[in-house]
């Protein structure tokens, strides 16, 4: 009986399909790859015209659908790059030793200084490339800082085609079956960031489908699982059953655990933007190799992180997705970080629609525009609340303070050591200070750059699309501000003694809260001399070497080749606030306030309970006042970890 819906529900499909196609396309078949219908078709020439083809079907089924050649009909590899540089203005500048051909996905890789000139207006050029050669294009950004990661993740796939085929084709089948049961529940589960921050994870439950969003580690809690890692191991779950993974970003509050569910058995899908997947391979290798250079426990490795890369699924904002047969997903910009996303899940016929923010900025920044606020429908807001109970500083007024310290810094030939996390404020503090250079706010010294920020900045260059508007414009023109010529890049210690040497300079380096990294040994090389400066931009939290810092702390017992030595603290000490990708307590309710469509349940995660219970009692203040277009039944919740919440009636 099942086996029959589900032909029905497809046979369906497969009509409306076939009743959009004209007859000479040579159609050869009709696949299910992951969340895309893919047409093989023999008659390239045939769809040289039909440039408006797929979207006509894909708004007709309400699918996402591709086209793909069949092998017979694709030129050669050779005779196929040489069609594309005839075609493609000489201007998009591509490099011809970087086409690269995908035998098994039908797919050329086409890396150009100009993507949009390969792409053309209206996506014509493209189109053309595909009727012309039979091969897909696929357009990446020839970066000026190249991203080693980039590199490896995009080798693995090419290498794993063939399984990646598989895998797509399998999930496929998953997606497009016709719904079984009458879907009448929609549950959430609260796994990990509730009434805390850190190890961020949510379950999503229909009779159909199950969605995990998130699966982060509290990297703050040591070794203890039970503090640690999300609740994973309840009867709810099952790992091989799950129908997806959305990952709204790549904190690894928020990614850290993702790796372990392949470790037990989960193929499924991990649902990501382009820049998510990349720093989260960044970042989650990054702590791979800590925890193991420090002895510490981690219950899984590199295989299951690069087993991950190879199931993620890139999504674009603002691009519906079926990810199980009930549950379609859209990813919206979040502003936190670079790909954050905010996520939607439409589920059901118009049963339930749930959004869940992530980590999110309601306001521009240098690097970013703020969060989106409008959605097609919402019943159920999950929204976080990291600053519940907090306004930070003005952000303008916290560049102002940040200049006038390195002013003062350089005016007495000192240095500026600034720890920085790797992803977003790395990039924010060096927008900041290129900005101030070119307005003359201060004197054009050398800036030195060493950790993980670098990887991190070549993958920001790689998308600027995902960028603010103005800083988007400023690359597109060739005007990047992250390749000043006062920026550089250093790879490897040995340049530290001499860059120390340096006066006045400003180096940027991480980690941020000075638990590891090169910002620790070059706070060891400047601490004594009170002509420099050490300025924190970011949260300093309980027990790291940064908060001690802050706190007073002005001498420091290190280790140097196996001996301890003392290190007093001379330099000055400053903290910045104000520089924060998280919504402090005035945006999170403007938030609330401005959201459309109203939500009926505001569900507060990913803070501490008092930031929680602060925020909550403001919101439930808020939607009560008729004047904000709340009904009078919105109800506000503030979950424990394991608390389940039914937001239909389950019948």
């Amino acid at each position: 009986m099942k086996r029959l819906i589900i032909d029905r529900g497809r046979t369906t499909l497969l009509r409306q399909i076939l009743a959009e196609l004209p007859p000479n396309i040579g159609l050869t078949n009709i696949e299910f790859e992951g969340p895309e219908i893919v047409l093989y078709v023999k008659n390239r020439k045939a769809i040289a015209n039909k440039l408006d083809l797929v979207k006509n079907i894909a708004k007709k089924v309400r699918k996402r659908v591709v086209i793909r050649v069949h092998p017979d009909a694709r030129l050669p590899p050779q005779e196929a790059k040489e069609k594309i540089l005839e075609l493609v203005p000489k201007d998009a500048g591509i490099d011809p030793n970087s086409i690269v051909f995908d035998k098994t996905l039908g797919e050329v890789w086409i890396k150009a200084e100009k993507p949009g000139m390969v792409i053309g207006k209206g996506a014509v050029l493209h189109h053309l490339i595909l009727a012309e050669t039979g091969w897909r294009p696929e357009v990446f950004r020839a970066s000026p800082l190249e991203s080693k990661t980039l590199n490896v993740i995009m080798t693995n796939l090419l290498k794993q085609s063939d399984y990646r085929l598989r895998f797509l084709r399998y999930i496929g089948e998953r997606i497009h079956r016709d719904v079984i049961f009458k879907n009448n529940y929609v549950r959430i589960t609260a796994l990990g960031g509730f009434m805390e921050v850190g190890r961020s994870a949510i379950l999503v439950e229909t009779r159909e489908s199950r969605v995990l969003l998130d699966l982060g580690v509290n990297v703050g809690a040591g070794s203890d699982p039970n503090r640690a890692y999300p609740y994973i191991d309840i009867s709810q779950i099952r790992i091989s059953e799950l129908d997806a993974v959305v990952v709204t970003h790549a904190h690894l509050d928020h990614c850290g655990l993702v790796p372990l569910l392949f470790k037990y058995g989960y193929r499924g899908p991990v649902y990501v933007t382009k820049p998510t997947r990349e720093l989260m391979a960044i970042m989650i290798k990054d702590y791979i190799e800590v925890t193991q250079r420090e002895g510490k426990y981690l219950p899984y490795g590199e295989k299951e992180l690069m087993t991950m890369i190879l199931h993620t699924i890139p999504l674009g904002y603002n691009e519906v997705t079926d990810v199980a047969p009930d549950i379609k997903v859209t990813m919206y910009n979040a502003g936190h970080i670079l790909g954050s996303a905010i996520v939607h899940l439409h589920i059901g016929s118009g049963l339930h629609n749930i959004v869940y923010t992530g980590d999110f900025k309601y306001a521009n920044t240098r690097l970013l525009e703020r969060a989106n606020d409008k959605f097609p429908r919402v019943e159920t807001l999950i929204m976080e609340s990291t600053y519940g109970a907090t306004r930070q500083q003005n952000r303008r007024e916290a560049e102002q303070e940040l200049i006038s310290i390195i002013k003062r810094t350089i005016e007495r030939q000192g240095i500026v050591l600034i720890p920085v996390f790797a992803v977003g404020r790395g990039q924010e503090i060096m927008l900041v200070l290129s900005d101030a250079i070119q307005r003359g706010l201060l004197p054009r010294v050398d800036v030195f750059i060493e950790g993980l920020v670098n990887e991190v900045t070549a993958i920001h260059t790689q998308y600027p699309e995902y960028l603010n508007r103005n800083l988007k414009d400023m690359i597109y023109r060739g005007e990047n501000p992250f390749v000043a010529d006062y920026f550089h890049i250093i790879e490897g210690h040995g340049a530290r003694p001499d860059i120390v040497e340096t006066r006045p300079s400003i180096i940027i380096a991480t980690s941020g809260m000075l638990t590891g990294g090169p910002a620790v040994e070059y706070l060891r090389l400047i601490a004594s001399d009170p002509r420099n400066s050490l300025v924190f931009v970011g949260y300093q939290a309980e027990g790291t070497l940064g908060r001690r810092i802050k706190d007073g702390l002005r001498e420091l017992q290190m280790v140097i080749d196996n001996k301890v030595e003392i290190v007093r603290i001379n330099l000055e000490v400053y903290s910045v606030e104000g520089f924060s990708g998280h919504s402090d307590q005035s945006e999170l309710l403007r938030y609330v306030r401005n959201i459309a469509p109203r939500p009926r349940n505001i569900v507060l995660n990913h803070g501490e309970p008092t930031a929680i219970m602060t925020l909550a009692r403001l919101v439930s203040r808020l939607v009560s006042n008729p004047r904000t277009g709340y009904v009078g039944s919105t109800q506000v919740f503030t979950p424990n970890i394991l608390d389940s919440i039914h937001l239909t009636a389950r019948r």
